[in-house]
């Protein structure tokens, strides 16, 4: 959000969704696969709710889908900048029937569009700095759905710039916006090349997971359990809030998959419908 937006400094809110008792299904693209504890999972994915909660952010629960094992990582069935909502198209065919599951919810707050097929595009690919949207070229994010993005998000004023991710699951996987001009990112996993002149906080590399982190005024939501890299970015002068996020790391998963924030701005609460 600029500081020319009505957004700017407005109410955050978030959508989250609990932890599917199939988690265990998962799928996984780049990780083997690891026993999954339901009951921990949730723990951590209620404390992470908690950590929101507790910076001043509005929680929007949204029911359970049990029989979809990545439902929980609401990211990607919703892309939501200032102006508009996007429903995207799932890379995982396996993900595509949790997309409409959001509607209700989100069409409070913003018009809303969709991604059609052939496209794909999962919301975990998308990056926002400011008014230029980075779209991971991934397994679940096509030239279609990117194209299709650009669309709907270029006459808003908005620059959509592709990113290649050759060795992640998503963008975000990888990196992510951490404000202040600085990306925070594991450069091993994505083209760097997009990025020229970005300000980067490389991870450490023995946490390669650790280039994902969740903005929230002027706090950083980050996975305890990396602890290397949560040095380096409290040594560049960010605050973090810690949480865990080992159980559902395994499911591939990071902080910023759990949760789809916007902005409300002071008397747009709702729309009208």
């Amino acid at each position: 959000m600029g500081r020319d937006s009505p957004y700017h400094q407005a109410m955050l809110h978030a959508i989250v969704r609990p932890v599917s008792e199939s988690i265990q299904n998962c799928e996984l693209t780049h990780m083997d696969r690891a026993q999954i504890c339901h009951e921990t999972a949730q723990q951590h994915h209620d404390q992470y709710a908690e950590a929101l909660r507790s910076l001043g952010v509005t929680i929007h629960e949204i029911d359970p889908l049990h029989q979809a094992p990545d439902a929980v990582f609401v990211e990607d069935i919703l892309v939501v900048v200032d102006e508009v909502a996007i429903l995207t198209r799932p890379g995982a065919v396996s993900r595509r029937g949790e997309v409409d599951s959001a509607i209700e919810t989100i069409a409070r707050f913003r018009p809303i569009e969709r991604i059609e097929a052939p496209a794909t595009l999962e919301g975990g690919d998308v990056i926002q700095a400011e008014r230029t949207i980075f779209v991971g070229r991934s397994t679940r994010t096509n030239d279609a759905g990117i194209a299709q993005l650009r669309e709907i998000l270029e006459p808003l004023g908005y620059s959509v710039v592709p990113v290649d991710v050759p060795g992640a699951l998503h963008l975000k996987t990888a990196a992510t916006w951490i404000g202040n001009g600085v990306l925070l990112a594991n450069s091993g996993w994505i083209d760097m090349a997009p990025f020229e002149g970005v300000d980067v906080v490389e991870v450490h590399p023995d946490e390669p997971f650790a280039g994902n982190a969740v903005r929230v005024g002027d706090v950083l939501l980050f996975p305890a359990h990396c602890p290397h890299t949560a040095g380096r970015l409290e040594a560049r002068g960010f605050t973090l809030h810690l949480v865990p996020s080992t159980e559902l790391a395994k499911a591939e998963g990071s902080l910023t998959c759990k949760s789809v924030l916007f902005a409300v701005a002071d008397g747009q609460d709702q729309r009208t419908t």
